[in-house]
């Protein structure tokens, strides 16, 4: 009878612990993927800051009298696109964030145009406003780069967590899947040729 209650008393402990190692993998996983959804808000966040401060350099702009307007409108006409696409954090998939980078990278080809064509007016160089903006400008591309970077970190460290065994198992009981990460842009991997023959 005795052993009748240990194997028993072995059972129910083993049984405890399977249910405590599920809970307990199940919360953990929960948590890194909201960690993961609270860190996108910080790059949606941060891109949302850069859109703003570009409205504001748009207006600046407009004032320069001669200043070329095909210029002005592809910038306007990508803010609007980039500031249209957006993703549903709990439901990050590689082609929504494709979507998210082309718009947000077509931005950033359009506002790289204005800045060049900036450099032939010398009232817009000379204008405190446009300067302040410019270097706001080029502090919020900076944090962009870090809250890529962090969310990069904290959603790459729940897709490996979610795909080990026996881990896997409670993600896959539990519906959790992986979220997309940012990649580099094509033709980011391709060093620009530089000549300084003149």
């Amino acid at each position: 009878m005795k052993k009748i209650y240990i194997v028993l008393a072995i059972l129910i402990l083993g049984a405890f612990s399977v249910v405590g190692w599920f809970v307990g993998t199940n919360n953990r996983f929960v948590e890194m993927k909201g960690n993961s959804t609270k860190q996108w808000a910080n790059v949606e966040s941060s891109y949302q800051r850069r859109s703003d401060l570009i409205g504001n350099l748009v207006n600046t702009v407009r004032g320069a009298a001669d200043f070329e307007r095909n210029t002005l409108t592809a910038v306007v006409e990508a803010r609007a696109k980039a500031t249209s696409t957006t993703i549903d954090a709990n439901n990050l998939d590689p082609a929504q964030l494709e979507a998210f980078q082309a718009a947000q990278g077509q931005l950033s080809s359009a506002l790289s145009r204005l800045l060049v064509t900036v450099e032939r007016y010398p009232e817009l160089k000379a204008n405190q406003n446009f300067l302040e903006l410019q270097s706001q400008l080029e502090g919020t591309e900076n944090r962009i780069n870090v809250e890529r970077t962090r969310y990069n970190n904290i959603a790459g460290d729940y897709n490996i967590a979610i795909k080990k065994i026996p881990a896997s198992i409670v993600a896959n009981f539990g519906n959790f899947t992986e979220v997309a990460l940012f990649q580099a842009e094509s033709g980011a991997e391709t060093v620009p040729e530089v000549n300084f023959n003149f």
